[in-house]
C-alpha cells in the first residue's frame, strides 16, 4: 500500500510538472528572425506579417537591426538607427558601406542587455517579436555580433529563423541552387528551427521549387535545359548533397503584396516552435551546462595553483641578512 502511495505521488508530481511546462510553453513569446538577400522582399514581408498579426489582435514587437535602411514601411519599437548613426560610423572609422553596417551592429550589440530587458518586460503581453536584419545577410549570419544576438535570443525564448527567397529570380536552376546553399549554411550556422519562405508568389508560383526539392530527376532535367559544361556537373553534385537537407526543410510560399500564404507561414512557425522545444532547447541547455562546468573546472584549477603557490611560499626561508 505504501509503495502504491509513493507511485501515485510520483505520477501526480510528474503530471504537475508537465502541466507547468505546457503552461510556460503556451505563454512564452516567439522570436522570428527575418533573413534575406537585398531585393528578396524581406522588409515588405515584415510589413505584411506586422499587418497580419495586428488584424488578429496579436500586435508584435518589432526590432529593426538594419542601420543602413533609409525608410521602413512599418513602425519599429526598437530601431538600431536610434542608437547608432550609420553614416557617422562610416565617417569616423573610415569604413565602406559593409564595414559601416558591421561596426554599427557591433556597437548595438554592446547594448543587447538593455534590449533583452525590454523583451522580458514585454514577454507576457506580446506573442511575437520580429527582428528585421540587414539585406547583406553575410554581415549578420557570419559576424560575431549576429551570433551573439541570435544565441542570446535562442537561449531565452523560442526562436525561429525565416529565410526569404525571391521566387521569380530563383526560377533559374543555378540561382535556385545558390539560394539553397545559402539556406543550408545559415541553418547550420544558427542551428535553430528554420523556414524557407518563397516570396512574391503573386508573380511566380513557388510550386516549381517545391517540385525540384521533392523530385531529384525533375531538377536534373531543368538543369540540363538551362546549363551546359562544368556547371551541370557541379550543380548535379551539389543537388545530391542537398537532397538530405530538403527532407528536413520547412517551406512556405507567400506574397508580401497580396498576403497570400500567411496562414501557411504561421502554421510552419508553430511547427518550428515545437521543434525548438523538442530538439533545440535541450541542446542549448546542454551547451549552457557544459560551459558552466568548464568554468567551474577552471576555477578549481586556478584555486589549486594558487594554494600550491602559497604553500611553496610559506615553506621557503627568507634570508634577511645582507651580504657583507
Amino acid at each position: 500500500m505504501q509503495g502504491e502511495n509513493l507511485d501515485s505521488k510520483t505520477e501526480n508530481a510528474a503530471d504537475a510538472e508537465h502541466k507547468d511546462a505546457k503552461a510556460q510553453r503556451e505563454e512564452a513569446p516567439v522570436n522570428i528572425i527575418m533573413i534575406g538577400m537585398a531585393g528578396s522582399g524581406k522588409t515588405t514581408l515584415m510589413q505584411r506579417i506586422n499587418a497580419y498579426l495586428h488584424e488578429r489582435k496579436t500586435a508584435p514587437y518589432v526590432v529593426n537591426l538594419d542601420p543602413a535602411v533609409t525608410k521602413l514601411p512599418f513602425q519599429a519599437n526598437i530601431d538600431i538607427r536610434d542608437t547608432v548613426d550609420y553614416k557617422q560610423v562610416m565617417k569616423e572609422y573610415n569604413l565602406g558601406p559593409n564595414g559601416g553596417i558591421l561596426t554599427s551592429l557591433n556597437l548595438f550589440t554592446t547594448k543587447l542587455d538593455q534590449v533583452m530587458e525590454i523583451v522580458d518586460k514585454r514577454a507576457r503581453s506580446t506573442k511575437y517579436f520580429l527582428f528585421d536584419t540587414p539585406g547583406q545577410i553575410e554581415i549578420f549570419t557570419w559576424s560575431a555580433s549576429g551570433a551573439i544576438i541570435t544565441n542570446t535570443l535562442a537561449a531565452t525564448y523560442p526562436t525561429v529563423v525565416v529565410y526569404v527567397v525571391d521566387t521569380p529570380r530563383t526560377a533559374n536552376p543555378a540561382t535556385f541552387m545558390s539560394n539553397m546553399m545559402y539556406a543550408c549554411s545559415i541553418l547550420y550556422k544558427t542551428q535553430l528551427p528554420f523556414i524557407v519562405v518563397f516570396n512574391k508568389t503573386d508573380v511566380v508560383s513557388h510550386e516549381f521549387a517545391v517540385g525540384w526539392m521533392n523530385d531529384f530527376e525533375a531538377f536534373q532535367q531543368a538543369l540540363m535545359r538551362n546549363e551546359d559544361g562544368f556547371m551541370t556537373s557541379l550543380m548535379n553534385s551539389m543537388s545530391l548533397v542537398l537532397d538530405e537537407f530538403y527532407n528536413h526543410l520547412r517551406v512556405a510560399g507567400v506574397s508580401a503584396m497580396t498576403g497570400d500564404g500567411m496562414d501557411e507561414l504561421f502554421a510552419k512557425i508553430d511547427e518550428a516552435v515545437d521543434e525548438y522545444y523538442t530538439e533545440f532547447k535541450p541542446a542549448i541547455q546542454r551547451q549552457i551546462e557544459k560551459k558552466r562546468q568548464d568554468e567551474e573546472k577552471q576555477k578549481e584549477e586556478h584555486m589549486k595553483r594558487l594554494m600550491h603557490d602559497l604553500s611553496v611560499s610559506e615553506g621557503k626561508e627568507v634570508d634577511t641578512r645582507q651580504d657583507k
